[in-house]
């Protein structure tokens, strides 16, 4: 069990209709939301907030984007957030061999200057102490403008809200999203770990 046990999707009929939204991005209802909705005020503007991160309004694609949501994911060791953005990478239309080698973005070719430049900001945005640094922004710089820049970071700091959310919950993973960690992350050691039930 979860530190908070999530209500049921009827719960709060209007965090229900502005859920939808992870329908398309997940093919459910995370039980982070619905955790949230006990007190509605929060789930409808986390989901709005989400909605607002994950909007396209650059060359920031959504794919790139659950993929910056992974890495900065696996930096702060959430593994119900790290299973989430794989899961949602791939239903976005990320690249297989990147799915295949999220692990090796660094070096692998199948990631891009600007792909490599924008997961180093996500790795280093989530690091604590923070270590976004000049070098970080001039490589930012080279490939992306300011407003593409803020997108990026929105995801980063979605994330670090839903990182500290899942894991001091220790939300309960869905099988969905357990299925895509093991596809994967499984290869490099992914365990679901206290988003199984058995923390608390």
């Amino acid at each position: 069990m979860a530190l908070v046990t999530p209500l049921s999707a009827d719960h709060d009929l209007e965090t229900k209709e502005l859920a939808e939204f992870f329908n398309e991005t997940l093919g459910f209802c995370p039980n982070s939301v619905l955790t949230m909705q006990r007190r509605p005020a929060i789930s409808k503007a986390f989901i709005n907030l989400n909605k607002a991160v994950m909007a396209n309004e650059g060359k920031v694609t959504s794919a790139l984007k659950r993929m910056i949501a992974w890495v900065s994911s696996n930096a702060t060791g959430c593994r119900y957030c790290q299973a989430h953005a794989i899961r949602a990478a791939e239903r976005y239309g990320a690249e297989q061999e990147q799915l295949d080698n999220i692990w090796e973005y660094k070096t692998h070719p199948a990631f891009s200057e600007a792909e490599r430049a924008a997961l180093d900001f996500s790795l280093a945005a989530s690091m604590v102490p923070n270590a976004v640094n000049a070098e970080i922004k001039e490589r930012l710089y080279q490939h992306w403008d300011e407003g593409e820049i803020v997108e990026m970071l929105g995801v980063i700091s979605l994330f670090g809200y839903l990182n500290r959310w899942n894991d001091s919950m220790g939300t309960d993973i869905e099988e969905g999203a357990v299925e895509s960690g093991n596809k994967y992350l499984g290869k490099h050691g992914y365990e679901v770990g206290k988003h199984d039930g058995s923390q608390y």
